[in-house]
């Protein structure tokens, strides 16, 4: 055998997304690319804010001398001081640059926290439906990743999160603005389930940590707001990335913070700067680092996103499609027309539609679109979407 009989299953089991993509790449084949609507990958499109190309033109024109080589295994000083500026002002907290870790994206950052706190067979909780990198991450570091799953809503069943924490119970992984279905947590449920973790820490006689995975926190519409897990969970950690806010996913950069009332929070950050050496990450991309440090208020356009959830969301409701209108995050989680989620994806692909089943998120009967693809595209893809909800008979 070539591979450990872990990593064999896992790749026996695959991902959905990665099924669905060269499914994608074999019907452009045939059809051509502009007649496959994609709406798989959350890859955004758009490119980044200007002020990203005004700064990397500045640095490659008046470069700073040793500017490629190690730093601190933490990130550059200023850079965690501007993250950590940017916190304080969200949360009315003390942050500083110590609180910060600069990181290898937000999936960097989440195998960083998850190194330094768990022992083996502790549990962490994930609420369904959620990104499904979260269980190989857990399993990374020797944890078993528990699955609870969210109201009619999605928004976080506390009594349900109260049954599954037992003595094992290490760490709950929270996502708002939400990947699959755009849902905010808002202030009320997480003050809720920051009393119920210091309740718990206290009962098992340890910490219970609660892990916020924010990448898509700065893309909200209709005014809404993404509530500082800080003020409202003592034992938090954020763990985010500039993939979605930036428009750079592929250039992986993003940090971990922790709440600065965290009993022995200096313990803490040297734990997770270990981590972030010694899981081979050494440091965050030297010159990423530099770029964003004074792109920490700046977002990409926020009004061509909602452009696209609004032209989407009022046609796939208008053809009888039932789901939860997305407050942020770029992504529609609606039920699916037919009890077989997987049997309604490949119906989907008879109209060169690409989407992913609510399976592949741990929350069968629904799928997934990212709609953060070209505005073309979608318009493109109107008519089949409105073909498919004939064939099934949502419409006549």
């Amino acid at each position: 055998m070539l591979l450990s009989d872990k990593v064999a299953s896992f790749l026996g089991g695959g991902s959905f997304i990665r099924k669905m993509f060269e499914e994608g790449d074999r019907l452009a084949k045939i059809h051509g690319a502009d007649k496959i609507f994609d709406f798989t990958i959350g890859n955004p499109s758009v490119e980044p804010p200007e002020k990203f190309r005004e700064e990397l033109k500045k640095l490659a024109l008046n470069p700073i001398p040793g500017m490629h080589r190690y730093m601190s295994n933490a990130g550059y000083p200023e850079t965690r001081a501007a993250v950590a500026e940017v916190l304080s002002e969200q949360s009315g907290l003390s942050f500083d640059a110590n609180h910060v870790v600069m990181t290898v994206g937000a999936g960097g950052g989440l195998n960083v926290v998850l190194k330094a706190i768990l022992n083996p067979q502790d549990e962490v909780i994930a609420l369904a439906p959620y990104f499904v990198e979260y269980g190989f991450y857990v399993d990374n570091h020797g944890g078993v990743l528990k699955v609870v799953p969210t109201d009619e809503q999605f928004m976080p069943d506390l009594p349900a999160i109260e049954a599954a924490i037992n003595a094992k119970t290490r760490a709950i992984i929270i996502n708002s603005p939400n990947n699959p279905t755009g849902v905010i947590y808002p202030a009320e449920i997480l003050t809720q389930l920051g009393q119920l973790v210091e309740k718990k820490s206290l009962e098992f006689g340890r910490p219970i940590f609660v892990l916020s995975d924010e990448p898509y926190a700065k893309i909200v519409y209709d005014g809404a707001e993404v509530p500082s897990v800080f003020k409202y969970i003592t034992n938090s950690v954020l763990v985010t990335s500039h993939s979605k806010d930036l428009a750079l996913p592929g250039e992986r950069i993003g940090y971990l913070a922790v709440n600065p009332r965290i009993p022995g929070v200096e313990t803490l950050v040297n734990g997770l700067i270990f981590c972030n050496r010694t899981l081979g990450f050494v440091n965050a991309p030297a010159l990423m680092q530099r770029l964003v440090t004074g792109l920490q208020r700046e977002t990409v356009d926020i009004a061509e996103y909602q452009a696209k959830r609004d032209l989407l969301y009022n046609h796939l409701t208008s053809l009888g499609f039932e789901m939860v209108k997305p407050a942020g995050a770029f992504y529609f989680f609606p039920k699916s027309p037919l009890p077989d989620d997987q049997e309604f994806i490949q119906r989907a692909l008879k109209y060169n539609l690409l989407l992913v089943p609510g399976s592949g998120f741990g929350l069968p009967g629904y799928f997934r679109i990212a709609y953060c693809i070209d505005m073309a595209i979608i318009q493109r893809s109107l008519p089949a979407w409105t073909a498919l909800a004939q064939e099934l008979g949502l419409v006549d």
